[in-house]
C-alpha cells in the first residue's frame, strides 16, 4: 500500500458540528467536501480538551483545524485555545494548524498565536470548496515533508514498479510466490517489505559504502541531529560499530584504557587490534549493582600507574600515549557519566575517547541528560581529542534490529579523515546492505528531530509515575506489616527547599530537573561510597526493581525472594525483563512502552505477591519449572522455594563471592589477541573448573548476571584470581542443586556426568 493522504486524517475541533445554524451547515459541508473531493478522513472533536487528547494519542494526523471562536466556560478545568496550540506544537512543530475564525476575531488575536499557527480560514468570506482545497494543499505538503531523504527515495523507487534484473533473487517478492512456504512468508510480511529489499545496483538510492547520494544525505542529516561531525550507518549491530572504531585507530601493541564493565564486542576489539589493555574498575554497591568508575582512575597518574604495573607491556612502549579509552555510558543499570568531567581528565593522556552508548541513543533530546552523553556540547574543554560514540539505534529508539550509528566529533586540534575512517568501515561493512534498515535509521533520526523532546518527556514522565506507584504500594504494604517490591531510586528529594519523599514530589518536577537523579555523597541512596560531585546520574527510564531479602548494606535477612524467580514468573505473564541480578531486575521504559504494559506489570507483581503469601504450589506459580523437573519441585510451595534458594545464597555467601570476584583484575599471562591465536592454532583444550587453577583460559568468561567479563582470555587463574575461582565453583554447585536456574556463562561449556553438570572452558595448552 502506498503512503497516501488517505492514511493521514484531519482533526477538526469545533462545537458547531451539530449546530442548526449557518456555521454548522458550512462545517458539515466542509467535512463532506474533504471526504468526497479530496479523499481525506476527518476526525471531529467537540471541545479543546477532547481535541488535545485525540492529538496526543495519534501521530498520523495530517492537519488540525481549530475553531477559534468556540465559547470556553471560564473554569479551571476548561482548556483555553492558546493552551491547545501550545500542546500541539509541543508534540509536533511541523503539522499544519489552521484556525477557523472571522475578521473580527483576527483583530484581537495575540501575536504569539499568529507565530504558532500555519494559516487561517475565514468562516464566511470564502467558499467551502476553497477551504477544502486549501486544507488538502497543506495536507499534501505536510505528508511530503514527513519522508526524510533516504526513506522518501526508497518509497518512490519501490512504487515505480520497475522490472528488476538484479539481486536479490526474489526480485521484489515475486520469487516467493512460486512455492507455498514462500507465499506464506510474502503474505505475512506484505508486498512493501520485498519491494524495498533492493540491490546495491540501484543508483537512485546512493551507496552506503562510499556514503554518496541519498544515503550520504541521510547520514549527514543524522550527524547534524545527533551533534556529530560525521555519522555512519552500520547495519550489523553496535558490536560492529565498536570494531570499526577500534580498527580505524589502533594497531598492534597500542595501549588501550578500557572499562572492565564493557560489552564483549570491545573485548573482541582488543583481540582484533592486538592492543595491550589496561583497565578501569567500576565500583559496586552492596546490592551488586555496577556503579561508575572513580573519577581518579581517569587521571594521568592513575593510568600511568596501571601501565607500569602491566608485566606484558615492554618498557620501551610504556611511555607511549594511550591510543584509545573506552567507557560504557550509560551502564547496564542506567548510570550515566558527566562526560564533560571525564573529558577534562582523559584529554591529558588519551588520544581518542570512545563512549559505548549502545543503550543511550536518546540522551541528546532531553535536557535532563545535559552534559551526560558523548556528543554533549562542551564549552568547558577547549582542548579535547576526537570523540567516538556507538549507538544501538535499534535498542531504545526506533530502528530495525542491528541498525546502529557511529558518531564522530573531531578533536580541538586533531580531526578525523573520513576517507581514512572509511577504510575501516568498508572492512566491516557488507556490499549487500539491507535498505529497509537504512530507512529505519533515517526515520529514527527524523522522529527525534521533529519531536524527540516530547517523545522522551512522555516516557520519562511515565517511568517516574510508575516508580512512584510502586513506591506508594510498597509504603502501604509496610504499614500493613506486609511487603512489596521497591525501586532503586532516590528516596528523598530536595523539592522547593525541603527534603521530600520521592513519591510525594510532583512527577512533572522530577521529569524536568536533573538534580534529583544526580548521585551525591550526602544523599547516598545509591550505595556507592565516596561519590564525586556532579559526576554521575541515574537514567529515570531504566527501572531497577528490588526484591525483598537484601538491604542496602548487603545484609541478607532470614527470608527473601531471588529476582530470577520473579522474572521467570513474569515471563509466564508475557513480561520479559531486560536483566535479572540476584535481588534486582531491570525493565526499560522505552518509546514502545504503554500505560497498558505498566498496568499489566503491576498486576503481575501483585499476583506474584499473593501467590507467595499463600505459599501456592509451584505447579500454579511456575508450571514450566515443575514440568521440566517434577522430581525436584513437585509439591513445593512458592514461598518455600524462594526461601530455600535465598538461604542457599546466604549460607554460601554467593553475593560476597561475586563482589570479591569482580573486584579482581587477574594477572595477564598474554595479550587477549595472543590467547585467541592459540584458539585459531588449535593449541587449546577443555579444562574442567576443578582443575583450572594454574591454567590460562583462552577465551573470556562472562557470567550473567551481571554480564561483564570476570576473566579475559590470556589472564591467569592463579592465587590472585582465587575469588573468581571460588565464585564459579559456587555457581556450579548452585546449578546442580537447583536445576532450571542454569544461567548463561559465556566462555563456559557444561559437561554432564553422573547426573551432575560441570563447568569447563577452553584453556591454553601447557
Amino acid at each position: 500500500m502506498k503512503l497516501t493522504k488517505r492514511a493521514w486524517p484531519v482533526l477538526i475541533i469545533s462545537d458547531q458540528f451539530d449546530a442548526k445554524n449557518d456555521e454548522g451547515v458550512r462545517l458539515r459541508d466542509l467535512t463532506d467536501k474533504l471526504k468526497e473531493l479530496h479523499g481525506l478522513k476527518v476526525y471531529p472533536s467537540y471541545n479543546y480538551e477532547d481535541g488535545a487528547e485525540i492529538f496526543a494519542s495519534r501521530s498520523d494526523l495530517a492537519a488540525v483545524i481549530i475553531d477559534w471562536d468556540m465559547v470556553v466556560t471560564d473554569t479551571s478545568e476548561s482548556m483555553k485555545p492558546e493552551e491547545l496550540l501550545e500542546c500541539i506544537r509541543r508534540r509536533n512543530k511541523q503539522i499544519p494548524i489552521l484556525l477557523m475564525t472571522d475578521r473580527l476575531a483576527m483583530a484581537s488575536m495575540p501575536t504569539s498565536v499568529l507565530e504558532i499557527i500555519t494559516d487561517t480560514l475565514w468562516k464566511n468570506s470564502d467558499t467551502v470548496e476553497f477551504h477544502a482545497g486549501r486544507i488538502d494543499t497543506f495536507v499534501m505538503d505536510y505528508i511530503t515533508s514527513i519522508h526524510p531523504a533516504f526513506f522518501g527515495a526508497l518509497v518512490k523507487y519501490a512504487h515505480e514498479y520497475k522490472y528488476a534484473w538484479h539481486t536479490p533473487g526474489h526480485m521484489g517478492g515475486e520469487g516467493f510466490l512460486h512455492s507455498p512456504a514462500g507465499h506464506a512468508m510474502y503474505n505475512f510480511f506484505g508486498e512493501n517489505v520485498f519491494r524495498a529489499d533492493l540491490s546495491i545496483s540501484v543508483p537512485e538510492l546512493g551507496s552506503l559504502l562510499d556514503h554518496s547520494g541519498v544515503v550520504g544525505d541521510a547520514e549527514q542529516n543524522s550527524a547534524r541531529v545527533f551533534g556529530a561531525d560525521y555519522t555512519y550507518y552500520v547495519l550489523n549491530g553496535t558490536s560492529n560499530v565498536n570494531q570499526i572504531i577500534w580498527r580505524s585507530q589502533l594497531v598492534r601493541d597500542d595501549i588501550a584504557f578500557v572499562d572492565r564493565n564493557c560489552h564483549k564486542s570491545l573485548n573482541y576489539s582488543m583481540v582484533i587490534t592486538d592492543a595491550y589493555p589496561v583497565y578501569m574498575v567500576p565500583r559496586r554497591n552492596k546490592r551488586g549493582i555496577i556503579g561508575p568508575c572513580r573519577l581518579s582512575e581517569f587521571s594521568s597518574d592513575s593510568i600511568q600507574e596501571k601501565i607500569q604495573a602491566n608485566p606484558l607491556i615492554p618498557a620501551k612502549l610504556k611511555k607511549q600515549p594511550v591510543k584509545m579509552s573506552a567507557l560504557t555510558n550509560s551502564t547496564y543499570d542506567g548510570i550515566c557519566y558527566n562526560v564533560i568531567n571525564i573529558k577534562q581528565q582523559l584529554q591529558r593522556s588519551v588520544e581518542n575517547l570512545h563512549f559505548d552508548e549502545a543503550w543511550y541513543a536518546y540522551a541528546r533530546f532531553h535536557p535532563i541528560y545535559k552534559d551526560h552523553f558523548g556528543m554533549s556540547d562542551d564549552d568547558k574543554n577547549s582542548d579535547h581529542p576526537p570523540i567516538f560514540c556507538s549507538h544501538s539505534t535499534h535498542k531504545l529508539l526506533t530502528a530495525f534490529s542491528q541498525a546502529s550509528m557511529l558518531h564522530i566529533r573531531n578533536g580541538s586540534k586533531v580531526t578525523i579523515n573520513p576517507d581514512e575512517m572509511n577504510e575501516s568501515y568498508m572492512m566491516h561493512g557488507s556490499t549487500s546492505p539491507q535498505y529497509s534498515m537504512i530507512a529505519s535509521l533515517d526515520v529514527a533520526t527524523k522522529m527525534m528531530e521533529d519531536n524527540g523532546f516530547s517523545l522522551l518527556d512522555d516516557i520519562i514522565l511515565e517511568a517516574i509515575e510508575l516508580r512512584q506507584k510502586v513506591t506508594r504500594i510498597s509504603r502501604e504494604m509496610k504499614l500493613e506489616k506486609s511487603w512489596f517490591f521497591e525501586m532503586w531510586q532516590p528516596r528523598i528529594v530536595n523539592y522547593e527547599g525541603s527534603e521530600t519523599a520521592f513519591e510525594n514530589v510532583p512527577a512533572e518536577y522530577l521529569a524536568a530537573n536533573q538534580h534529583p537523579w544526580v548521585f551525591s555523597k550526602k544523599n547516598n541512596w545509591h550505595g556507592f561510597h565516596e561519590m564525586e560531585d556532579d559526576y554521575a546520574m541515574l537514567d529515570p527510564i531504566k527501572l531497577t526493581f528490588i526484591t525483598p531479602g537484601l538491604d542496602d548494606e548487603g545484609n541478607l535477612s532470614d527470608e527473601g525472594i531471588p529476582a530470577s524467580i520473579v522474572s521467570d514468573y513474569l515471563i509466564k505473564h508475557g513480561i520479559v525483563c531486560e536483566k535479572s541480578d540476584y535481588y534486582s531486575f531491570l525493565l526499560l521504559n522505552s518509546l514502545g512502552t504503554t500505560r497498558a504494559k505498566q498496568c499489566s506489570l503491576l498486576t503481575a507483581l501483585l499476583k506474584f505477591k499473593l501467590l507467595y503469601d499463600e505459599n501456592a504450589p509451584l505447579e500454579q506459580a511456575l508450571p514450566k519449572l515443575v514440568n521440566d523437573y517434577p522430581e525436584r519441585y513437585q509439591g513445593v510451595g512458592l514461598k518455600d522455594h524462594c526461601n530455600e534458594i535465598h538461604r542457599y545464597f546466604k549460607k554460601h555467601e554467593i553475593l560476597d563471592k561475586m563482589q570479591d570476584a569482580f573486584q579482581v583484575i587477574p594477572d595477564p599471562a598474554m595479550k587477549p589477541a595472543e590467547a585467541y591465536h592459540h584458539v585459531v592454532k588449535k593449541q587449546v583444550e577443555y579444562v574442567e573448573l576443578e582443575a583450572m587453577m594454574g591454567r590460562v583460559p583462552a577465551v573470556m568468561i562472562v557470567p550473567y548476571p551481571p554480564g561483564i567479563p570476570i576473566m579475559m582470555g590470556g589472564e591467569a587463574m592463579n592465587d590472585k584470581a582465587r575469588p573468581i575461582y571460588d565464585y564459579l565453583i559456587a555457581r556450579q554447585q548452585f546449578e546442580n542443586l537447583f536445576p532450571g536456574y542454569e544461567s548463561d556463562v559465556h566462555g563456559v561449556e557444561r559437561v554432564e556426568r553422573n547426573g551432575k553438570s560441570y563447568f569447563q572452558t577452553l584453556c591454553v595448552k601447557e
